[in-house]
């Protein structure tokens, strides 16, 4: 959840701090801090807010370090506020730490350490575990890097970890263990982040920390140790990321720009692997499972949020063109109620960030069974793209908006490729109709941009909506997902009230909430459900609700019924999600601005759940 961002090389550490921590701030932004080892001081500096409170408190300030390790908060233990912010200090005040995780253990370590004669400032895990590393290391007389190993080998939890000390100004020692984090390369200089995007503007080679690795930059040189202190020989990654990537681009907003992007990322999903002229498709990460998969007695999909939503797209698709039953669980709740889990089930596992600690555990989980995991993610080098077996990346780029717009799509774009060509490998589809889906599924690009047009009237509906209390939202088949997604996102950046239900769900029970105050977003495009769903907006409307009706182009029966039509291209019914989703996030994004929410950082939320 947490940001942590360090540097040690020949510039001032401070701006590079800075700049990374704005960078990261989707991660987290309850407080944020820096320490820099200033002559022979070590210099915390630390607030309660966002990145630009810590700016202030400390722009009168002139810091020359050329060492530092700074952290934007996701509160988990304590309170956002000064104290709990990060990096902590020891009590000796010779070391600074940052972390992301949780020490499930810090309340059995803190009462020992108090018997020890340690006291704290803050409620934090963090502040107990930088003592604990303290205690080790003066006790048995060790080394930072050795004091952290025996420390990591006693602490239970997750952890992404970076420490400096007073005694060794010009070490950084990083660790990681279920949290991620990502060593930067430059030219006698290293950087530590969370992810890639404080590193991309000072170079594009990196090292992906590996569970319990802990790495030692020093003096121009690195080294990384395994948690036996065996030397590991690190892969070098070259990033592909444009820095462009990670900027607003003109845009108010992240998420504007991530919605806005939505033909070009969805077009870089399918680059290389779809050739509708040629009737080709080629997904060269499942190759080595693509038997298991073409001939699975059950297929399990697993994720969470966004991601789960993609996933009950994913459910229908499967079963109606592979005839593979499919199930769909939450990660978060799997492991805990004993799933049945037999060798050879294929598991597919959903992430955008690729570090969801529930996923992960659920992975972990169903490997130790005998199922074969796939991996859907978008962040190359990620925590579940190299626990599962094997995969697909979605190459959307970076989503910097916590709710998620472009990895949707990219994630039902991807999915849909590989039940498609599992169809057609496994006969349950003939090469005619498998050839029509390339074609139609190639054509989404340029529809999602016709969809994006709807913008400017979706503004002057979210106008008259901005001060509603609460929304249901209507769809079915594969559109009922969509109808689910759509309330999520307006739930998390407007903080209105919404639901998502089937259709025909709503007269068992939701119709009750319906009056003239209640306006009912419809997804009712023309597909196989059409004229169910023209009944269920008769119910609505005979309840004097108001209905906002996503409609197909050139409908003529539904606008003369609903207060408000939204039109989309005509696309194929199992492809209509892509389409049909974007009006949605125009419409939460137009709400969410006009009430005045922070649409990129909405309240209590982080991008990457790395703590379960």
């Amino acid at each position: 959840m947490c940001g942590i961002v360090g540097y040690l090389g020949k510039k001032e550490a401070y701006p590079i701090l800075i700049n990374g921590l704005r960078r990261l701030e989707y991660r987290g932004y309850d407080s944020a801090g820096v320490a820099l080892m200033e002559g022979d001081d070590l210099v915390v500096r630390k607030k309660e807010g966002k990145v630009k409170e810590l700016e202030g408190m400390s722009s009168e300030e002139t810091f020359k370090s050329i060492i530092g390790i700074g952290h934007t908060r996701w509160a988990t233990h304590g309170a956002p506020n000064d104290a709990n912010a990060h990096p902590h200090l020891s009590n000796s005040g010779n070391l600074a730490l940052i972390h992301n995780g949780i020490i499930e253990n810090y309340g059995a370590l803190k009462e020992d350490l108090k018997h020890r004669g340690y006291s704290f400032k803050s409620d934090t895990d963090t502040e107990v575990f930088v003592n604990f590393i303290e205690d080790i290391k003066t006790s048995e007389n060790l080394s930072l890097e050795d004091a952290l190993r025996v420390a990591l080998s006693k602490v239970v939890g997750a952890y992404a970890i970076a420490i400096i000390s007073k005694e060794n100004p010009n070490k950084l020692v990083a660790a990681r263990k279920g949290s991620p984090l990502v060593i930067g390369l430059g030219k006698d200089e290293f950087f530590v982040a969370s992810d890639a995007t404080p590193i991309i503007e000072h170079t594009n080679e990196v090292i992906y920390l590996k569970d319990e690795e802990i790495a030692v930059m020093e003096n121009g040189e690195y080294s990384i140790k395994d948690a036996k202190d065996i030397p590991q020989t690190p892969y070098i990654q070259t990033l592909e990321m444009e820095l462009e990537a990670i900027e607003k681009s003109g845009h108010d907003h992240f998420m504007h720009k991530e919605i806005f992007e939505q033909p070009i990322s969805i077009a870089d999903c399918m680059r290389g692997r779809l050739n509708a002229e040629k009737g080709e498709l080629t997904l060269g990460g499942i190759r080595n499972y693509a038997k298991a998969l073409e001939n699975a007695e059950r297929i399990i999909i697993i994720a969470c949020g966004t991601s789960w939503h993609a996933g009950l797209v994913a459910e229908y698709v499967f079963e109606d063109l592979c005839r593979i039953p499919v199930e769909v669980e939450y990660a978060s709740e799997f492991r805990y109620r004993n799933p049945v889990i037999k060798e050879g089930d294929i598991v597919i596992a959903i992430s955008q960030s690729g570090e969801t600690a529930d996923t992960l555990a659920a992975i972990e989980l169903a490997k130790s069974k005998g199922a074969i995991v796939l991996g859907v993610v978008n962040t190359v080098g990620s925590s579940i793209s190299r626990v599962s077996h094997e995969g697909a990346y979605l190459h959307a780029g970076p989503e910097i908006g916590v709710a998620s717009t472009k990895a949707f799509t990219a994630q039902l774009t991807v999915l849909y490729m590989i039940a498609l060509k599992a169809a057609f490998n496994k006969g349950t589809i003939a090469e005619n109709r498998f050839r029509e889906h390339l074609r139609e599924l190639s054509l989404i690009p340029a529809k999602v941009e016709k969809a994006l047009k709807t913008n400017d009237k979706i503004e002057e509906i979210s106008d008259l909506f901005k001060n509603a209390s609460n929304f249901l939202y209507l769809g079915r088949g594969y559109n009922f997902p969509v109808a689910l997604e759509g309330a999520l996102k307006l739930k998390e950046i407007s903080y209105i009230h919404a639901e998502g239900y089937p259709a025909a769900e709503m007269k068992h029970g939701p119709i009750a909430l319906i009056d003239e105050n209640m306006p009912v977003v419809v997804i009712a495009t023309r597909d196989s459900s059409y004229d169910k769903v023209v009944s269920n907006i008769q119910e609505v409307k005979a309840r004097k609700g108001v209905v906002i009706a996503i409609v197909t182009e050139g409908d003529s029966l539904i606008p003369g019924m609903a207060d408000f039509t939204i039109e989309v291209p005509a696309t194929h019914e199992s492809l209509m999600p892509l389409v049909s989703v974007i009006p949605l996030q125009l419409l939460s994004y137009h709400i969410a601005v006009m009430r005045g929410a922070n649409v990129d950082q909405p309240r209590n939320l982080a991008k990457s759940v790395t703590v379960e």
